[in-house]
C-alpha cells in the first residue's frame, strides 16, 4: 500500500532566541493569571509582547503581558491595548467591523486585574505608549 508523503520538503528557519525564557518569565511575573481577566487556565494563557519582537521589542518581562489567547490575538491585531495607567482599552472597530464585541467591551476602562508584584516586572510605560501609537486601532 503506497501512501502519499505526509510532510513537505525540509527547509531552514531561524530560531527566535529567548522566546521560551520570555514566556516563563512573563507567566511567573503574572502569577499564572491573565492580566485582563484573572483567568488561571494555563493552556489558554500566552505571553504577549507589548512591542512585538519583529518590531525590535525585547524578550524582557517589562515588554510582556500574560493574556488569554483571544485577548492576545486582539492585542496583536490592535483591537485591544493597555494604557500607561494600566487600563484596558477596546477599539470601537470590533463593533464596526464585526457587529460584535460585547464580551470584550466589558473590560474597557478597567484596570488590569493582575500585575507583577515588582515594579521592574510591570509593563514599561514607553512600550505601552509605543503599542498605543503604533498598533491600537482607535
Amino acid at each position: 500500500m503506497n501512501e502519499p508523503p505526509r510532510f513537505g520538503a525540509d527547509y531552514l528557519t531561524r530560531a527566535r532566541l529567548g522566546q521560551g525564557a520570555f514566556r516563563i518569565l512573563v507567566t511567573d511575573a503574572y502569577q499564572r493569571r491573565c492580566a485582563v481577566t484573572g483567568e488561571r487556565t494555563l493552556p489558554v494563557l500566552e505571553a504577549a509582547h507589548i512591542r512585538p519582537f519583529a518590531a525590535r521589542g525585547p524578550h524582557h518581562v517589562e515588554n510582556g503581558l500574560l493574556l488569554r489567547s483571544d485577548l492576545h490575538t486582539l492585542f496583536d491585531c490592535g483591537y485591544l491595548t493597555v494604557t500607561e495607567e494600566l487600563r484596558v482599552e477596546v477599539s470601537t472597530r470590533i463593533r464596526e467591523q464585526f457587529n460584535n464585541g460585547r464580551e470584550y467591551y466589558k473590560y474597557h476602562g478597567r484596570l488590569l486585574q493582575v500585575t507583577p508584584r515588582t515594579a521592574a516586572e510591570r509593563p514599561a510605560p514607553d512600550l505601552l505608549r509605543w503599542h498605543n501609537e503604533n498598533c491600537f486601532l482607535a
